[in-house]
């Protein structure tokens, strides 16, 4: 039974009743930062006569229960180990004093000069970029100071910031009007700037597939209409109507690759490579509402009130002229796709229908097989037609084109929509890139891997990396000086010591871990030129 408390400072013990009497080393030290120690537990009076107190109690106990007994063994002390514990730093719910910002951020948010910063101390840290190794870095307590120092009070700062949030809200309300003015003094400043990108982009790839389709089906779509006008065939109506969505759609794609070049902005850090299938997206929602709707609605109409359908003769000729067009056009855009897919190492299928890595190309490709395809079918049911003089033929090669337009839409809808979401690259590629990071020392494992298809063959990596602290240890010890490093170990002597020591070499440890991170972040997108973003999470 456990029955008997003995209590020496700040310990208690709880000794067994049937024990012999013990003696209790209870002595603590705590040792601070600064080198000073206390001793807890050590002799006091009241610790003393309470001990003394137990022990009469215990003695009498042991004389009642055990009279007559003989001790069987001698009296052992028990033992307690001293542990030096370094005292623990309160830094508070909000700690900022080591922080490090840039010369910009400091000039924008506490509202200094670039002259004001040459009086602080300068830092060179690693740089977060990579064309450049180290950059300056200021500490934040020294900028704030300096700002306080500049503005008077806390109070004249926070009126400063206000009003230069409130020029920022007016600049940007006036942005339009800033434009226009720029506009109007264009002729001024001279036109001497070289072609944008985005003008360039129309005369190659994509771009220039796309400038091509507009031409034909911009033509396409005015003869179809004049055969229409001309017959009354409700065929030719729906090859008109699929021409005149083709020609607005690929604007919509035209639009979509001219915003994609756009450079990242502060409030779309990623870029805007998804304009392309957005345009995609709404190129095939147009063709299913404008082309399939307007060939089924047209078709439907010529079945419930048949007439009598013209001389076809022109319309045979435009269909002609529409099929060698639509078939160049398509011809241009398997090249393109051809020569993209023969460059990234895909098969015509994987890269056209399976990854959709081009959506404005892909969007031409199938707008123009349909055409093609719906010119055999337009043709086929007016000479049915022609030949037996029921309309009814006409009318169901416009539901037949407008079925054929409704399958591409549905299939353009589905994959743009996939890619919008953010698909996982494929597992083979995933594969390489995990072996990559394995295959390296410094790391352990890896966990939680996404790898997602922003779009236009850029990806964007994250995993959870569990690192080797040994070899990060090793790779910093193997660029110092050992003899060096062996004399500052020996020169330790006091807890100060101690401290300084382990903070200045354990700071330099996590430097050489972020070092680390930035060469394997760098390898990955050397060796994959698809990665463009990777965040690598220290485990």
């Amino acid at each position: 039974g456990w029955k008997v408390s003995m209590k020496s400072g700040s310990l208690s013990y709880i000794l067994p009743y049937n024990r012999l009497p013990v003696q209790l080393m209870s002595q603590v030290r705590v040792y601070t930062s600064n080198g000073q120690k206390k001793d807890l537990g050590s002799e006091d009076t009241n610790g003393s006569a309470h001990g003394e107190t137990l022990h009469k109690v215990e003695a009498g106990r042991q004389d009642t229960t055990n009279a007559g007994q003989k001790q069987s063994s001698p009296k052992q002390p028990i033992q307690v180990k001293v542990k030096a514990v370094l005292k623990k730093r309160e830094y508070g719910p909000k700690y900022t004093q080591n922080n490090f910002i840039t010369g910009v951020r400091a000039i924008n948010e506490f509202c200094l000069k670039s002259s004001d910063l040459d009086q602080l101390r300068k830092i060179k840290r690693r740089s977060p970029h990579d064309d450049t190794e180290t950059f300056t870095v200021y500490l934040r307590s020294d900028v704030e100071a300096k700002s306080l120092e500049v503005w008077g009070s806390p109070e004249a700062l926070a009126r400063e910031r206000k009003r230069r949030k409130e020029a920022e809200i007016k600049y940007r309300e006036n942005l339009f009007r800033n434009q226009r003015l720029l506009w109007e003094y264009k002729e001024f400043f001279g036109n001497t700037k070289p072609r944008s990108s985005t003008a360039s982009m129309f005369f190659k790839g994509p771009g220039k597939v796309v400038m091509v389709a507009i031409c034909i089906n911009g033509l396409n779509f005015f003869f179809k209409l004049l055969a229409w006008v001309y017959t009354g065939s409700a065929s030719m109506f729906s090859e008109a109507i699929h021409s005149l969505a083709d020609t607005c759609n690929q604007a919509l794609l035209a639009l979509g690759i001219s915003q994609s070049a756009r450079t990242p902005d502060p409030s779309h850090p990623y870029g805007f490579t998804n304009m392309r299938y957005i345009a995609s997206l709404i190129s095939g929602v147009g063709i299913f509402m404008m082309g399939a709707g307007l060939s089924w609605y047209h078709g439907i109409m010529g079945l419930l009130h048949p007439h009598p359908v013209e001389s076809l003769l022109w319309a045979y000729c435009i269909l002609a002229g529409s099929l060698v067009s639509e078939g160049a056009t398509l011809l241009v855009a398997i090249n393109e796709i051809r020569r993209s897919a023969r460059a990234k190492g895909l098969s015509f299928y994987q890269y056209a229908v399976v990854q959709s890595r081009d959506p404005s190309t892909n969007v031409v490709l199938l707008e123009d097989a349909a055409a093609v395809l719906s010119v055999a079918v337009a043709a086929t049911c007016m000479g049915l037609t022609s030949l037996t003089g029921n309309p009814y033929y006409d009318s169901v090669g416009s539901l037949g084109v407008g079925t054929l337009l409704g399958t591409v839409s549905a299939f353009l809808i589905y994959t743009n929509t996939e890619a919008l979401l953010g698909r996982s690259i494929e597992p083979e590629q995933l594969q390489r890139l995990t072996e990559l990071l394995e295959s390296d020392p410094v790391v352990r494992a890896i966990h939680d891997v996404k790898a997602t298809d922003m779009g236009m063959s850029k990806v964007r990596f994250k995993a959870e990396v569990d690192f080797d602290g040994r070899v990060v240890t090793r790779s910093y010890l193997e660029k110092q000086d050992i003899e060096q490093l062996l004399q500052e170990i020996q020169q330790v002597k006091t807890l100060e010591e101690l401290e300084a020591f382990m903070l200045k070499h354990g700071e330099n440890i996590v430097d050489t871990l972020g070092a680390e991170v930035d060469r394997l972040e760098k390898d990955l997108k050397q060796r994959n030129p698809d990665v463009r973003h990777v965040d690598l999470e220290i485990l």
